[in-house]
C-alpha cells in the first residue's frame, strides 16, 4: 500500500472518527445548516424522507438545521439558481418565516413529507439582515435526474448505496460519506458557505483546508494531466488565487496554458467552493426582491452555480469571455442581463486555490462505471473499508451484492452487480448485470441488463430493463434503434405488483420493447415513483438479510453473540414478529428444527435484553424432553399394591470423566459420554425409599430428611409437581410417572386407591449425607422411589425404562438436568454411560471390565472429602445450557473435551494404569473450572492446596462449589494422614473425609 493510499485510509477513519463524536457531542464545531437542493417536490420529498430517517435512527447532527428545495415551482432553474433559492431560504427562516423544506427533528418516516416547523425570531428585520453571519452552512448540489444512472433517479443519485457499513451497522450512501467527510471542514472556516456537487465524493483530510478570508475558495485535488484533461481544472495565479478555468482541454494544452506542476500534475476542479459571509451577502443582494429573485432564479436563465458564479471570481477572468461561457441551459437575453449583474457583485471578489494532496474523487457517473465500481473495481477501494458484498446473506465473491437476499439455489453471472433485490431460487441472472429494486421468482436475465423495479404513485409497479451500456439520451435500447430517446421512450408495461411487473417487462423484452399506449418511460416513471416506498422497501429487504444471516449462524450453530451483532443492538417489532412467529411453527419432536427453535430464542434474548425469551428458549428445551419422556406415559387402573412394604436402598456416585455433556440440549443434538461410578458410604446404600400399604382411601407421602409428612385426598394437589420448595415434588412426579396417578386428567382419589387395593404411603430419605452434596442423590432418589413403586406393583422394568421413567420425573418436575446421575446410582459399578443424538435420549451403560487389583487399589486411593459448604445447581444449570446454546466456542470446545477424557479414563482404568487415571482427574478438573468459575471457590482450593503432598489426582463431585470433593491419594498415602491434615488446617469446620467404597 503507498503512503498516499494510507494517508487517504488514516484520513478516512479520522473522518469517520470525528462524524461519531460529533453525532455524540453537540458542541463540537459542526454545520448550523445542511440543505439539498433537488430538481422538484416528488425528488424533495424522498430526500426529506431520507433525513427524516437519519434523524430518527441518530445518524445525524440533530443541532444541525436540514432542509431540502426542489426547484422553485417545479422548474429548471439551474444549479445557480437553486444555490440563490438556498440563500433565499436561509434568510427567510432567519426572519422567522415557516417552511415546509425544513426537516423537522421530530418526523416519523411514513409518507416522506415533511411537517412546517414554527422558528421564532424576536427580531426578525435584525436577524435577516445577519441572517449569514457565524454560519457555517454545507450546500449539496442533487438536483439532476441521473438519466445516466437510471435507477438512481427516485431515490437520487445523493442517496445511491456507498458499500460500506457505517459504524452505526447501516449500509452508507453518497449522503452519509458526504457528512462525514465533511465534518471536519466546518471547523476550519468561521462562518460562510461549502457548496458540493452531489454524484462526487471527495477523499481528502479537512486539515489541509483553512478559509478565514473574504471571497471564495476552490478546493482541488492533484491528478496527472492525463486524468485532468476529462475534467475541469484549475490554473493558479501568481497570488495563489484561481486565475482561470480549464475545461476538457488536451494534455499538450494543459501544459501550453500553464495548469501542469513540475510533477505532470494539475489542480482538478472537484466541484466544492468555500463562499464567506460577504460574498454571500453579495449574492444576495442579487435577489432580495421579489422582482430581482424572479429575474435571476427562472428557467430562461437557468443560471449555472460552476459557469456563472465561479468565472468572475477567476482573476484573469473577462466580461467579454464571461458572456460567451457555455451555460447550462441556452444563451437567453435573460441570462446575459443576470451575467452581468452577477459580474458587478462578484468580481471584485477572489477565489483562493485551496490544493489537497493525498485526495481523490470518486464519480458515481453511469451504469457502466457503477458495475465497475461494485464488483471489479472493488479492490482500489478496499482500504476504504469498502466491500464487494454488504448486508447480503451471499458469499459468492464473482458479483456484488448489497442489501439483497440470494438464495442459494439461484445463478448470479459473474461482474454482475445486484442491490435492494430479492433472488429467489430458480432464478439465473446474466453476467455483467444489474439488479436493482426486484423480486425474481425463477425469472432468467441475459447478460449486460439493467433490470430497476420502481413502485409508481398510484400502487402500481413497473420494471425497467435497459442494457448496461446503453445511454438513455440516445435512441437506442438494447443495440436497437428506437423511434425516441430511451428516456422519453415508453416501452415499460405498467403491472398491479413487482412480480407482474418483472414478468411483463421479460416478456417486452423478447418482443424487442415496442411502444405501448399503456406504457412507461424513464422519465415519467421517475416522476410518477412512490418515493415514499424507497425506504421502506429497503428496511424490508435488511431486515430478511439480517434474519437469513442470523438463521445461517443458528444452523451452523455459531456463536450467537457474534451473529446477533449483524443487527448493530437495534432490532425492530417487525423483525421481532418475523422470528417469532418462525419459532413457533418450528417442531421442537424434530432434531434441526428444535436447534433452531432455542436459537432463535436466545437470539431474541441477546437482543431484546428480555428475559422471557431465554425463558420460551428453556421451556422449548424441557418441552421437547417431556413430550418424548411422557409420549408413553398413561395412568393404569389395573395396578394392584402386591406387598405390604417395599424398601429401596441405591449408592450414590461420583462422576468422573464427561459430567455436563448429559445435560439437555447438547446430548439431544451431540449425544453424551459420562463415566461414573456407584459408591457406598461407610458401607452403606444411603439413598432410600419406602413404599407400603396402608388402610383407607389417602394417599400419604413423607420426607424424612426434612420431617414433612402430609395427607392427599385431592388428585389436583398430587398432580402439581412443578414447585421446587414443594418437599413432596419428587414423591408426586413418582407417583404419576409409573401411572399410580394421571398426568393431567381429573380422578379422585378415592378412586385411586380403590383401584390399588389400599392407601399408600410413599416415604424417602437420603442418610446422614447433607443436601447439596454433588452426590447425584436428586435423581437417585427419584430412581429409588421408581423401583419402589414398581416393585410394589409387582412389574418388571427394563434398565432403559427405569432410566426414562426417572428423566420423565424430573421433567414433571422442571428440574431439568441430565441422566447421568441417576444411572451412576441405578447401574452398579464404574460404568461408561452413552447417548446418541436424538430428541428422545435411549441411555447405553457399558460395565468397565477393570482387574480386582485394580478396583481395590481405586477403593485404597480413591476417598471423598467434604467442603463444609452446599450450592445449588438450579442457575447454574441456566447458565451452562445458555452458554452452549449461544455457541460460546469455550464452552463447547470444553463440552467435547471432557467426553475425550473420560474415554482415555476407562482406558487406563482397564488397563490397570490408577496413576495415569489421576491425571486425567486432574485434566478434567481444569476442564470444569473453565467451563464454570463458579465450581470452585476459596474453600475448595484451599483444601485441595492443604493435601496437595498427598494427592494425585483430584476433582470436584457433581457440578462443584461446595458438597463433596474427590482425590487420588498418592500410593502409600492413608486416608486417615488426608483427615489429620485437612484437622490440622480447618479444624472442627465440618471439612473432613469421608469414608467411602466403590461398589463392584
Amino acid at each position: 500500500m503507498s503512503y498516499q493510499t494510507l494517508f487517504l485510509q488514516q484520513s478516512y477513519r479520522d473522518c469517520t472518527k470525528q462524524y461519531e463524536e460529533i453525532l455524540h457531542n453537540p458542541n463540537l464545531p459542526l454545520w448550523d445548516y445542511v440543505v439539498l437542493t433537488a430538481s422538484n417536490e416528488a425528488q424533495a420529498q424522498a430526500y426529506r424522507a431520507q433525513i427524516s430517517y437519519r434523524l430518527k435512527h441518530q445518524m445525524l447532527p440533530e443541532k444541525t438545521h436540514y432542509a431540502v428545495l426542489p426547484d422553485p415551482d417545479g422548474k429548471r432553474v439551474g444549479s445557480g439558481g437553486a444555490t440563490l433559492n438556498v440563500l433565499r431560504y436561509i434568510r427567510e427562516h432567519a426572519a422567522g418565516k415557516q417552511s415546509l423544506a425544513a426537516v423537522p427533528h421530530d418526523a416519523v418516516q411514513g409518507d416522506g413529507a415533511a411537517e412546517s416547523r414554527q422558528f421564532v425570531s424576536a427580531q426578525p428585520g435584525e436577524a435577516a439582515c445577519h441572517a449569514f453571519d457565524g454560519k457555517r452552512i454545507l450546500v449539496i448540489h442533487s438536483g439532476g435526474d441521473s438519466k445516466r444512472v437510471p435507477q438512481y433517479s427516485a431515490c437520487g443519485k445523493l442517496f445511491s448505496p456507498v458499500p460500506r457499513i457505517l459504524p452505526n451497522g447501516r449500509r452508507s450512501t453518497l449522503f452519509d460519506e458526504f457528512m462525514i467527510a465533511m465534518c471536519g471542514v466546518a471547523a476550519r472556516m468561521n462562518a460562510g458557505m461549502l457548496v458540493c456537487s452531489g454524484d462526487v465524493l471527495l477523499l481528502f483530510n479537512p486539515l489541509q483546508i483553512d478559509f478565514y478570508g473574504k471571497g471564495a475558495a476552490a478546493l482541488s485535488i492533484k491528478e496527472p494531466a492525463e486524468i485532468g484533461k476529462n475534467h475541469g481544472v484549475y490554473r493558479r495565479d501568481r497570488e495563489g488565487n484561481v486565475g482561470g478555468f480549464l475545461h476538457k482541454k488536451t494534455v499538450e494544452q494543459l501544459h501550453e496554458m500553464g495548469a501542469v506542476d513540475e510533477h505532470g500534475h494539475v489542480d482538478i476542479d472537484t466541484g466544492a467552493v468555500m463562499m464567506s459571509v460577504d460574498l454571500l451577502n453579495s449574492l444576495y443582494s442579487l435577489i432580495d426582491t421579489e422582482e430581482k429573485f424572479a429575474a435571476c432564479v427562472n428557467e430562461q436563465a437557468r443560471l449555472s452555480f460552476y459557469a456563472d458564479f465561479l468565472y468572475p471570481l477567476a482573476s484573469d477572468s473577462t466580461l467579454e469571455q464571461y458572456y460567451q461561457e457555455t451555460p447550462e441551459g441556452e444563451f437567453t437575453l435573460e441570462l446575459r442581463a443576470c451575467r452581468e449583474k452577477i459580474w458587478a457583485a462578484l468580481h471584485p471578489y477572489q477565489m483562493k486555490l485551496i490544493r489537497m494532496s493525498p485526495a481523490a474523487f470518486i464519480h458515481f457517473g453511469t451504469t457502466r462505471e457503477l458495475l465497475h465500481l461494485m464488483t471489479e473495481g472493488m479492490e482500489q477501494f478496499t482500504h476504504l473499508g469498502w466491500q464487494a458484498r454488504i448486508n447480503t446473506n451471499s458469499q459468492e465473491k464473482s458479483y456484488g451484492a448489497g442489501n439483497s437476499y440470494i438464495s442459494l439455489r439461484a445463478d448470479v453471472g459473474a461482474g454482475s452487480y445486484i442491490e435492494d433485490s430479492y433472488l429467489h431460487h430458480g432464478t439465473v441472472v446474466g453476467e455483467r448485470c444489474v439488479i436493482s429494486g426486484v423480486t425474481l421468482d425463477g425469472q432468467s436475465v441475459p447478460a449486460d441488463t439493467v433490470l430497476h423495479g420502481l413502485k409508481l404513485q398510484d400502487g402500481r409497479f413497473v420494471v425497467r430493463m435497459y442494457g448496461v451500456c446503453d445511454n438513455p439520451k440516445e435512441a437506442a435500447l438494447f443495440g436497437k434503434e428506437i423511434g425516441e430517446p430511451l428516456w422519453t421512450a415508453a416501452v415499460y408495461p405498467i403491472r398491479n405488483t413487482i412480480q407482474e411487473a418483472v414478468s411483463a417487462t421479460l416478456r417486452a423484452y423478447e418482443d424487442g420493447f415496442p411502444t405501448l399506449e399503456d406504457g412507461i418511460s424513464l422519465k415519467d416513471s421517475f416522476n410518477q415513483a412512490d418515493v415514499t416506498a424507497i425506504l421502506p422497501w429497503q428496511d424490508k429487504l435488511e431486515d430478511k438479510v439480517k434474519i437469513e444471516s442470523l438463521l445461517e449462524a443458528i444452523d451452523k450453530k455459531d456463536n450467537l453473540h457474534e451473529a446477533v451483532k449483524v443487527f448493530n443492538g437495534e432490532i425492530n417489532a417487525r423483525v421481532i414478529r418475523q422470528l417469532c412467529g418462525l419459532a413457533e411453527k418450528l417442531d421442537e419432536q424434530e432434531l434441526f428444527e428444535f436447534s433452531r427453535k432455542i436459537r432463535i430464542y436466545y437470539a431474541l434474548s441477546c437482543l431484546t435484553k428480555q428475559d422471557k425469551y431465554l425463558d420460551l428458549c428453556l421451556d422449548t428445551i424441557r418441552n421437547a424432553i417431556l413430550v418424548g419422556a411422557v409420549a408413553g406415559l398413561s395412568y393404569d387402573p389395573t395396578a394392584k399394591m402386591e406387598q405390604e412394604e417395599v424398601v429401596v436402598r441405591l449408592p450414590v456416585r461420583v462422576n468422573w470423566g464427561g459430567g455436563w455433556s448429559d445435560t439437555p440440549p447438547y446430548c439431544m443434538e451431540h449425544g453424551g459420554t459420562v463415566l461414573n461410578a456407584a459408591v457406598k458410604l461407610d458401607g452403606q446404600n444411603p439413598v432410600e425409599a419406602v413404599v407400603k400399604k396402608i388402610p383407607g382411601n389417602q394417599i400419604v407421602l413423607a420426607s424424612a430428611d426434612s420431617g414433612a409428612e402430609q395427607a392427599f385426598s385431592e388428585i389436583s394437589q398430587l398432580q402439581d409437581s412443578s414447585n421446587p420448595y414443594d418437599p413432596f415434588a419428587l414423591h408426586k412426579a413418582a407417583l404419576i410417572a409409573c401411572g399410580i396417578i394421571p398426568y393431567r386428567e381429573q380422578i379422585s382419589v378415592e378412586e385411586v386407591t380403590k383401584n390399588l387395593g389400599s392407601g399408600l404411603y410413599l416415604s424417602t430419605q437420603v442418610i446422614h449425607i447433607p443436601r447439596g452434596s454433588g452426590l447425584g442423590t436428586s435423581s437417585i432418589l427419584a430412581g429409588a422411589c421408581v423401583k419402589a413403586i414398581y416393585r410394589m406393583l409387582g412389574k418388571e422394568l427394563s434398565q432403559e425404562e427405569l432410566y426414562n421413567r426417572v428423566l420423565c420425573m424430573e421433567q414433571i418436575m422442571s428440574t431439568g438436568g441430565g441422566w447421568q446421575d441417576q444411572v451412576g446410582g441405578l447401574a452398579p459399578g464404574i460404568k461408561m454411560v452413552t447417548s446418541d443424538a436424538a430428541i428422545v435420549q435411549e441411555i447405553g451403560c457399558s460395565p468397565c471390565s477393570i482387574s480386582t487389583e485394580t478396583l481395590q487399589e481405586l477403593n485404597e486411593r480413591f476417598c471423598l472429602i467434604y467442603s463444609g459448604q452446599r450450592r445449588l445447581a438450579r442457575n447454574l444449570l441456566r447458565d451452562i445450557v445458555s452458554r452452549y446454546v449461544s455457541g460460546n466456542p469455550d464452552t463447547v470446545e470444553v463440552l467435547y473435551e471432557i467426553q475425550r477424557i473420560a474415554v482415555l479414563m476407562r482406558f487406563e482404568l482397564e488397563k490397570g494404569n490408577v496413576d495415569g487415571f489421576a491425571q486425567l482427574l486432574n485434566q478434567h478438573w481444569e476442564l470444569s473450572r473453565r467451563l464454570d468459575g463458579g465450581c470452585t471457590n476459596t474453600c475448595i482450593d484451599m483444601i485441595f492446596s492443604s493435601v496437595e503432598d498427598l494427592i494425585d489426582g483430584k476433582m470436584i463431585c457433581g457440578a462443584g462449589g461446595g458438597g463433596f470433593l474427590q482425590v487420588i491419594l498418592k500410593k502409600g498415602v492413608t486416608v486417615e494422614q488426608v483427615q489429620k491434615r485437612l484437622r490440622e488446617v480447618f479444624q472442627d469446620s465440618g471439612v473432613e473425609v469421608w469414608r467411602c467404597s466403590l461398589v463392584g
